[in-house]
């Protein structure tokens, strides 16, 4: 069999070893596929031997039939053999890194990277851009004048060695057989697959050359895991992964059915976070920050670290400012501020029982905090900033959320997705907690 790709320009094609259909066929059956059709099916894929339309039948096959433990960490395995792999054992000291399945409101990682890297534990947070009602990690620090995104891994490596902690883009070096199948699965209905979600994420983090590694798997209205049980599933799986790699991996499940914190947009949540560093911020993103931060700490070996000391005690915030400044961000420089603002106010009194994540989301989004397509510009002041969450008593009247964009005819669609949001109801709802399970 031929392969059905580029070659060089007037050469003949070389042999391949495996026919895609025959690999799609094997799947769409139910049957394991073997090591060496994995292996030459990613590689061929990346090289363009593979075409699109025969990769999304074999997604939608792993889709609907899944595959197993052996199958998924050798596909994660190929992955990262498609591109470099960073080392880190020459800085000296543990590392230890955080991956979200992303949510609403969700900037953990801001105050979380230096607060770690105070107690001799480098961080190298490579992160990514937010897509549709999920903010991303870069679009909220690009708010900050000066700030770049893009180091080189030499830049990177002497900044973990100085500063101790990097939030930066992930180096296209980095398994690119994810980043070209991501794109695919995206417009083919295939994001939901465990397998390929646990592969995307494990093959670059694997790949990155972190030492421990701890997930946030959200669930719940705002996640992209709705259902519990399918977020304990995918949890198991990552954690499986990490630890067949050699990294010490723990995941954390928790609620994504309210927003985290009282801010969802860019310039605002950079804002939010810098209330918890300076030891203040809403009590959901600290009890998540302080998690997550012991968490990294004992799976870097650093069990009897205090981050919540550190929080209170401005070490957190300095280390935040020599991050900043090491990527060229001032970091005492004002913050964007969206040109127009509009409010909602309670219909009823009595108490907060809902705030939808989703909504909240959806509704920064149309105000500019978002993008529909990678290449969209974002507005760095655009958002939703909120007066109250679930339990709280209000009156009918009471702000409970200010809107922020630059351009105010964006204001009607943004609170159409509000509508249903806030739900006031005579009794206060039953407590959730936020953290809903430990995976390691």
């Amino acid at each position: 069999m031929t392969g059905t790709g580029a070659g060089a320009a007037g050469a003949a094609r070389a042999v391949e070893p495996f026919d895609a259909v025959d690999v799609i066929v094997a799947k769409r059956d139910g049957r394991r596929l073997s090591d060496p059709q994995i292996d030459w099916v990613v590689d061929a894929y990346t090289r363009g031997v593979v075409a699109d339309e025969q990769m999304s039948a074999l997604a939608m096959a792993i889709l609907l039939n899944g595959m197993s433990r052996s199958e998924i960490a050798r596909w994660t395995a190929a992955m990262i053999a498609s591109g470099e792999r960073l080392d880190f054992s020459g800085l000296g000291r543990p590392t230890a890194d955080k991956h979200s399945t992303g949510g609403v409101g969700d900037k953990i990682t801001l105050p979380l990277a230096p607060l770690v890297a105070v107690f001799g534990v480098a961080v190298p947070q490579l992160s990514g851009r937010g897509l549709g009602h999920t903010g991303g990690t870069l679009d909220k620090l690009e708010s900050i004048p000066g700030w770049r995104a893009a180091l080189t891994n030499e830049e990177m490596l002497a900044q973990l060695g100085g500063v101790g902690a990097v939030i930066c883009a992930a180096g296209s070096g980095l398994a690119p057989a994810d980043r070209k199948l991501y794109a695919l699965r995206d417009v083919t209905g295939t994001v939901e697959a465990i397998p390929l979600i646990a592969s995307s994420i494990m093959s670059k983090k694997i790949a990155e050359g972190t030492g421990a590694l701890v997930l946030d798997v959200k669930v719940g209205t705002g996640a992209f895991m709705h259902d519990e049980a399918r977020a304990r599933e995918l949890a198991e799986t990552m954690v499986a992964l990490g630890t067949d790699a050699g990294v010490t991996t723990v995941a954390l499940l928790t609620d994504m059915n309210t927003p985290l914190g009282l801010t969802a947009g860019n310039a605002l949540e950079v804002r939010e976070s810098l209330e918890v560093l300076a030891g203040g911020g809403p009590a959901d993103v600290v009890e998540l920050t302080v998690a997550l931060a012991r968490e990294m700490l004992a799976a870097a070996g650093r069990p009897d670290a205090d981050p919540a000391a550190a929080l209170a005690d401005g070490r957190a915030m300095d280390s935040w400012r020599a991050m900043i400044r090491a990527q060229g961000g001032d970091p005492e420089a004002p913050l964007p501020v969206a040109r127009h603002t509009e409010e909602i106010r309670a219909a009823a009194t009595g108490v907060l029982a809902e705030v939808d994540a989703m909504a909240v989301g959806v509704a920064a989004w149309r105000l500019g905090a978002g993008r529909a397509r990678k290449e969209d510009p974002v507005q760095a002041g655009a958002g939703v900033e909120l007066f109250a969450k679930p339990g709280q008593r209000v009156t009918a009247g009471q702000v409970l959320a200010r809107l922020h964009t630059d351009t105010p005819d964006r204001f009607a669609r943004a609170t159409e997705a509000l509508a249903e949001t806030f739900v006031v109801r005579d009794e206060a709802p039953a407590p959730r907690p936020l953290v809903l399970g430990r995976i390691a």
